[in-house]
Formats: structure tokens, sequence, C-alpha cells
């Protein structure tokens, strides 16, 4: 270990993505150790495409948006994404809400378009695509066209169960991937809804574990075979009612009622490839992944916090990552990655983004989570390995194996006091300082 090149990088909330030196190998006892078990593959980081994240980037000058996308996108850049979202219709960050066939009892498609993409998501795409053009893309719907539901809105309610309203909707899907194909994008997985509990006030649609198995298994996985895509179908995103009253409430659990019942279904799960989980989802996934360890699993989405884009809020969102990790995703996904200030949505909420840019000055500011997504996208590459870990400082620390045989150990010292650390790999020790605070990247060179 003492040959290869080592780095450390450290943030804490008074200085970001600053190196920092390491002590000479040493004895003493580890507080880490890698134990040279491997465990998932990782599929890479991105974030999601939305329409208020577009018009934030247009405030830009030209220089500050080519330095932003390529930090985000270039496969040499500060985060080098390679998996984001985008929503089919409106998300909760559209500027306003559409779905891509508002022609009420249309159950041929005939009218279906993604005209209004090409306002604000299809250039933000192609610009990151300009990036990194192998870029993967999935997608997901916060609503169905209204007709389709009951009540005929966007937000609140269900899909209307009947065969020729299913059939239309995963027509719906393949007519959105022929069209996005056509534009010269291409969408890598469909996730069924976004978030199948919530029934918000912005767009949202609730589904039952049953109802997904029945639609996957009757009309989406039969009709991409039909039209002959090769676009994956994901069990997502999945989130889980919160706290326990809520459970009771609902008369649901996280589990056992959403990925249980749709993935022990032969028929259903023929044609699924990955499960995605976000928010309260987290409680569910390692029961997920420990029934079906042989699916890929996703965060499909970070976390919003407040607007207030504090130190505070990032540390939890540390914790999110790691936490995922563990139990086994493959990717994490962060929410919007650029906004204005206070990240205010055109239905009133305030989010968190990666960065914000100030419509009047133009200025470009990165945030806290924006450190927290570089410390693991930065050194973590597609086609790494989590390692196993030992010791007292396993519990907030995630390791990798990169493709390469480079190492890369991110931890966090949640402390008031500096702290060391005692790294041990292979029988050698490395000794770091760990500031008060800070999250960690510690890169051990093949």
């Amino acid at each position: 270990m003492t040959n290869r090149k080592i780095e450390h990088w450290a943030t804490d909330e008074k200085s970001a993505w600053q190196s920092r030196d390491y002590a000479q190998e040493q004895g003493g006892q580890a507080g880490l150790q890698l134990t040279g078990e491997l465990f998932q593959t990782v599929e890479g980081f991105g974030g999601c495409f939305n329409e208020l994240g577009y018009l934030a980037l247009r405030h830009l000058s030209d220089e500050d948006r080519r330095q932003w996308m390529h930090a985000l996108f270039h496969p040499e850049g500060e985060h080098r994404f390679t998996i984001c979202r985008l929503p089919i219709g409106a998300s909760d960050y559209a500027e306003r809400w559409y779905s891509h066939n508002e022609h009420d009892g249309d159950l041929s498609m005939e009218h279906f378009s993604i005209e209004r993409d090409f306002e604000y998501l299809i250039p933000y795409i192609r610009e990151a695509l300009s990036c990194n053009p192998d870029l993967k893309l999935f997608a997901s719907p916060w609503s169905p066209p209204t007709w389709m539901k009951t009540p005929k809105a966007y937000n609140y309610g269900t899909l209307r169960w009947e065969p020729e309203i299913l059939r239309a909707y995963a027509l719906y899907f393949v007519k959105f991937v022929q069209a996005y194909r056509e534009a010269g994008i291409t969408i890598h997985q469909i996730h069924v809804q976004n978030e199948v509990i919530a029934d918000q006030k912005f767009p949202s649609c609730v589904w039952t574990g049953e109802r997904l198995r029945e639609f996957i298994a009757d009309y989406l996985g039969p009709a991409f075979e039909e039209h002959g895509l090769d676009t994956e179908i994901w069990l997502g995103t999945l989130n889980a009612p919160e706290p326990w009253e809520e459970l009771v409430k609902k008369q649901t659990t996280d589990f056992d009622d959403y990925a249980a019942v749709v993935l022990s279904d032969p028929k259903a799960y023929r044609y699924i490839k990955g499960v995605g989980y976000q928010w309260a989802g987290k409680y569910a996934i390692q029961r997920t992944a420990a029934s079906y360890p042989e699916l890929r699993y996703m965060q499909t989405e970070n976390e919003c916090g407040d607007g207030l884009n504090s130190w505070g809020y990032a540390r939890y969102v540390y914790n999110l990552f790691q936490h995922y990790f563990m139990n086994g995703v493959h990717a994490y996904i962060y929410w919007n990655m650029l906004l204005e200030p206070k990240g205010r949505s055109t239905w009133g909420w305030e989010q968190n983004s990666m960065a914000t840019a100030d419509p009047d000055s133009g200025q470009l500011t990165r945030n806290p989570e924006y450190y927290v997504m570089k410390h693991y996208a930065r050194y973590v590459v597609p086609g790494a390995r989590r390692m196993g870990l030992k010791g007292p400082w396993a519990g907030r620390s995630t390791a990798f194996r990169n493709p390469d045989g480079s190492l890369a150990v991110v931890v966090s010292n949640p402390f008031r006091d500096n702290r060391e650390l005692v790294l041990e790999h292979e029988g050698e020790k490395l000794r770091f300082e760990l500031t008060a605070g800070s999250f960690n990247t510690i890169v051990i060179g093949a």
C-alpha cells in the first residue's frame, strides 16, 4: 500500500473539498478495516432533469453554464454522472402540469405527443448528452393523463382499473420510449409510477401492490414485448408510509404489500430488471435485497430538504448515501441538480438542490449537498464493487474497489472534535486526521 498514490479529500462546514495530508504507515489499532469481501457492483450516480432546473440553468452565463454541465456530466468532470432520471409528463417541479395525451378517450394514443418536452426537458438532456453521450436515462410518470384517472385530475386519485384503460396506458409508455428514440434520446429504463403510495396535491397516482403486479404482468410487459422494446421495466419508484401510524391507517407495510406482492408473482417477475426505492422506501430496501439479491437496486430520489441547503441537512443526506449503499443499491440519484435560491416549486414547496442559480445576478452557488455527492461520485466509478468493512468506523463508512484496482473509502466524522482514523487493508495501516464534522474521501491507487 505504501507504494501507491494516496489522496485524502475533506469537506466540513467551513471548507469544501480540501486536500489533506496523511501520516506515514505506522502501527496502532485499526478503526476501519477493509475485509476484502465484495458486494454489489456500482452502476453510477446522477440527478433528475426537471423543468424548473432548466429554467434555473438559463440564469447562468455561458461560461458558468458550460462549467456546471461539465462538472456534472463530463467523464473528466467532478461528478461524472452516468445515470439520470426524467419525468413522463409533469413532475412536481414542472413549470406547469401536463401529460403527453390529454385527448379524452384516445385509447389508441393517436394524439400522443412529447412536443412540450422540446421546450425544457429535451434541451436540458441534450446538453448533458453532449458532455457524456453514454449517459443512461430512466423515466417515470408522476400522473397518468387525467382522463385515465379517478378523479379526473393530475393530483390525487388512482388509475381507472378498466382493461381498455390499462391497455391504453401501457401503450402510453411504449409511445413515450418511441418518441424519445425518434428525438435521438434512448430511454434505458421505465419505472411504473413515482411514489406509488403518495396521494399528493401535486401530480401523483396511488397504486396497490396487486395493481402493480397485474399492470406489469398483463399489460406493460406484454406491450413492450409486442413492440420490440429493449427498455427495462423496473418496479419503482417505491416509497413507504411512515411512521407506523400511517402503516396501520393504510393497512399496508413497507415490503410485504408492494415489492413482495409483485416479485413473488412469476409472470410479473419475468419482466422486472430492478427495484427503485426512495424516501420512506429506505425502510424496505434491506428486506427486498435480501429476498431478491439477483435483482438490481437504485435509490431513485434523494430526500429534498426545505430549501435552506443547510450543512445539517447535508449531514443527513450523507447518512442516506451510506444507508442505501450498505443495503445493496447499485446507483444513487439526486433530485433537483440546480434550482433558484430556496428552490420554490410552482405549487409552493421549497426544496434543496446541489447548486443554486440566482435569477438577478446569475451567480452559481454550490451547496453542501453538491460536495456530499462529490465525495461519492468523484472516485467511485461504474463497475466498482462495494467492499466489506469492520471496526468502530464501519457504521459511518463505505468502501469500494474500482475496476482498475484502486480503492475509494468514504467516511464521515460526525463528532465535534477532530478524530484519528487508522485504516487497515491487507495487513498495512495508514493514519488519517479527520476534522470535526467532516466528510472524507480517501483514495488509494492501484
